[in-house]
């Protein structure tokens, strides 16, 4: 008896020493790859966040003020410049969406050619807003620091505010609008930040570009975001990634539930399988947006939650 129970004492030592050390090696690992990213956070100027393999910058346009059918926008829902990195061997691929006014437009691009880095796309997301704001779509490959220093350089060039000092989070609360009710409408959990509920829908096939595999986190995912107008009712927009069958189907289904497209185009050049990102407009019952918005994406190849 004394034997069988030295054993399994033993034994629960053991497991327990091998639990410690996975967590050891875990943490020296993301600390590791934290370590390894610093040089394109100082590059950037600003602190990154990790989304499994990538780092990916948020730079919000808080000092645009910016009005779309009567409604003042906040940045989380329509204003966020942003840039992902993904190491790739040696070099890194970068994407990202640079929000600019009109007057910044011709400033950037020359800075970020000039730098070597390639631009995707340059468009509209929304329409009849005041100002107008563009959207300037990149993606390049190429040594993460060198391409970061090209970015912030780019960035510099315009009126973006830099990193806040004081390190002062986005507020969490969302009021106006049922969350829960929301989310059940739409079958998903959402995040609030900054007063918007912002939802992510994963694309069910794998997306690549030159052969590598491209994650949702630089830009390859459904977004939906649902910012409180009051009285329950929300403005929403985002985008659709879609494949060219799946195009009018879910134009056709938003349209009848009273949501505006406002644009149809791409953001990459050399992506598999090709897409077609879809933006969208409305404001109106919360609920009711959600269950539009839900047709719609039952119609296409999503991600299962």
């Amino acid at each position: 008896m004394k034997s069988s129970k030295a054993v399994r004492v033993v034994t629960c030592s053991v497991r327990c020493m091998v639990f410690v050390m996975l967590l050891l090696v875990g943490g020296l690992g993301v600390a590791q790859q934290n370590s390894a990213w610093k040089p394109v956070e100082d590059a950037m100027g600003r602190p990154g966040t990790m989304m499994g393999d990538v780092l990916r910058f948020g730079m919000p346009r808080n000092d645009l003020h910016v009005m779309v059918r009567g409604t003042a926008i906040k940045p989380g829902l329509a204003l966020g410049s942003w840039a992902a990195f993904k190491k790739m061997g040696d070099q890194a691929m970068v994407m990202g969406d640079l929000v600019l006014t009109e007057d910044e437009i011709e400033l950037v691009m020359r800075k970020l050619q000039e730098g070597g880095i390639e631009i995707a796309a340059v468009h509209n997301h929304l329409l009849g807003e005041q100002p107008r704001v563009l959207y300037m779509h990149i993606a390049s490959r190429g040594d993460a620091v060198k391409m970061a220093t090209v970015i912030h350089d780019a960035v510099a060039l315009t009126k973006t505010p830099g990193p806040d000092p004081s390190g002062t989070t986005a507020s969490n609360e969302l009021s106006g609008i049922d969350q829960k009710k929301v989310e059940a409408e739409l079958g998903r959990s959402g995040k609030v930040n900054g007063g918007i509920l912002a939802f992510g829908v994963p694309r069910a096939e794998s997306i690549t570009d030159e052969a590598m595999v491209v994650p949702p986190s630089m830009g390859v995912g459904t977004a939906i975001n649902f910012q409180p107008t009051g009285d329950g009712k929300a403005a929403i927009t985002g985008d659709f990634v879609l494949l060219g069958k799946e195009v009018n189907p879910v134009m056709k289904a938003l349209r009848e539930h009273g949501i505006d497209v406002t644009a149809v185009h791409s953001h990459m050049l050399t992506e598999e399988p090709r897409l077609f990102f879809m933006h969208f407009w409305a404001n109106d019952d919360a609920g009711k947006l959600a269950k539009g918005l839900r047709a719609a994406l039952d119609l296409t190849n999503s991600a299962k939650p």
